[in-house]
């Protein structure tokens, strides 16, 4: 807890561009989290898992306050959320606990190639058109299987994925966003969980060996201190940055975050790298 402070001013930087721009805080939490555990020591090879896992649990506080938002304007599908939510849970608990067997290298590189993806989209304004209907029940929990299991390999609300999949099926815009919001609750609070379990499973099967010990405050792969510092400051600031979004020119916001992302991802990728050599 020697860099409580970084902790504080990350929360206040994710809460701010939350309610900036509407995006969740893991393109900016994972890197630098992981960029925290390098300086305080933390074994090479629990780095990124440990940031993964506690950025989904730090997003679990905003994921809550958006869903609660959005039903309040009555923009949330709730037939589509019941209907995706089993396979979201599946899909992301599953990539949570599989992700103990993903060295850090591997779980770095998907993410900085999630994250260009992510990038391209904001900078090219990306919304693709409707073109067909909702699909039935299986199809939608297998979409949902799907958003999940990515969600958690990259530690995000799901909403990059949720939002473009529901307006390509032809839900208008709002009720799309309000929607993914929701969504991100259960793949916040099952990434979590499966983050938790997979980091206790992971120390048990290794208990004999040193560079396996998690620091202390963690339960399985989630710092919890940090959560709790990253989530507080947080909600402060979210609701400052949904003040100045009616002020500030959002389109080119979006891009200039569009490049930190960028390289933040690339930072993080390097220092895993530096980390491993």
């Amino acid at each position: 807890m020697e860099l409580w402070w970084a902790y504080l001013l990350l929360g206040g930087a994710v809460g701010f561009f939350a309610g900036l721009l509407g995006v969740g805080g893991g393109g900016i939490m994972v890197p630098v989290l992981t960029s925290i555990f390098i300086a305080t020591g933390v074994a090479p090879g629990q780095q990124v898992h440990l940031a993964l896992a506690t950025s989904m649990a730090a997003i679990i506080v905003t994921s809550f306050a958006s869903a609660r938002s959005h039903h309040r304007h009555q923009a949330v599908l709730w037939p589509v959320v019941w209907r995706m939510s089993p396979g979201i849970v599946a899909g992301t608990l599953l990539a949570a606990l599989l992700a103990s067997f993903l060295s850090s290298y591997y779980l770095a590189l998907f993410f900085c190639i999630f994250m260009a993806y992510v990038a391209l989209q904001l900078l090219l304004n990306i919304k693709p058109k409707a073109s067909r209907t909702l699909p039935g029940t299986a199809a939608l929990v297998g979409t949902g299987f799907g958003i999940g299991g990515i969600s958690a390999l990259v530690a995000i609300g799901g909403g990059s994925l949720t939002v473009p999949f529901l307006t390509w099926c032809n839900v208008k815009m709002q009720q799309a966003i309000g929607t993914s919001a929701a969504l991100g609750l259960p793949i916040a609070i099952s990434g979590t969980l499966g983050y938790a379990l997979s980091g206790w499973l992971s120390s048990a099967g290794h208990a004999s060996a040193s560079d396996t010990v998690l620091p202390w405050g963690c339960v399985g792969y989630v710092y919890l201190p940090a959560v709790l510092l990253i989530s507080v400051v947080s909600a402060v600031t979210a609701p400052l940055g949904v003040q100045l979004a009616q002020r500030l020119p959002v389109s080119t916001l979006k891009k200039i975050f569009a490049l930190l992302l960028v390289s933040l991802s690339a930072k993080m990728l390097h220092s895993v790298l530096t980390a491993v050599v």
